[in-house]
């Protein structure tokens, strides 16, 4: 079993709720409010602000010269690549980038990112990517459980584009990618088990966290969840 696959057995009914969130759910449906989705694309450009600077916490944490090439790479293909992507795709839903920048950053992603920095800065670089896990993981795993859905909607739906960027071929090979290498670090570190019940607890309150993130947005808006 993998170091994620015993953080998400430790935490199943949060990860679930996370994984199977009426947002998530409304992404599959295409019944999502669309306000809802602008918020949370508004916030989640913020975010990719803060998992750069994670990356480069990440380098800071480096024990040698692949632990720093990894960190490198991971910031500059935020910082090069996805805030471009992310930002040419909220042109599609009609937010430019100015006003993406003066929006203020949400408590919800607040409260994610500068928990993730500060396990990050407390604890080890095994800790870092465990609290970051929730999300890059996360999100493969989201996807490919919404092409398992029966209800999945395709055709017509506006998300589609979304479901479709998380299960591409590309983004399971980051998500394998990212598993193994969170196992590499615990093999480093050889976690006794109040080692393993600490990097759980970070790992839930860390997925905690991303259901209040799915929840935001419905608040920003001032729209109930189904």
């Amino acid at each position: 079993m993998t170091l994620f696959e015993e953080l998400k057995q430790g935490c199943a009914e949060d990860w679930r709720a996370y994984t199977q969130h009426d947002f998530v759910r409304g992404l599959g449906t295409g019944e999502l409010p669309e306000e809802v989705f602008r918020q949370y694309l508004i916030q989640d450009y913020h975010f990719l602000i803060h998992f750069a600077r994670a990356y480069a916490l990440a380098g800071y944490k480096a024990a040698g010269i692949e632990d720093l090439k990894r960190a490198k790479a991971g910031m500059a293909a935020i910082l090069d690549v996805e805030l471009g992507l992310h930002i040419d795709y909220c042109k599609g839903w009609g937010l430019d980038e100015a006003a993406i920048r003066l929006a203020p950053e949400a408590d919800a992603c607040i409260a994610y990112t500068r928990y993730v920095l500060e396990r990050g800065m407390a604890g080890t670089l095994l800790d870092l990517h465990v609290a970051l896990a929730p999300c890059m993981l996360g999100y493969a795993e989201i996807a490919e459980w919404l092409l398992q859905q029966p209800w999945l909607k395709r055709d017509g739906n506006p998300y589609t584009p979304w479901v479709e960027m998380y299960s591409s071929a590309e983004y399971r090979d980051a998500a394998a990618e990212e598993r193994a290498y969170i196992d590499a670090l615990a093999a480093r570190e050889t976690p006794n088990a109040e080692r393993r019940a600490d990097l759980a607890r970070t790992f839930r309150e860390a997925t905690r966290l991303e259901i209040r993130f799915w929840r935001m947005g419905y608040d920003l808006a001032g729209v109930a969840p189904d």
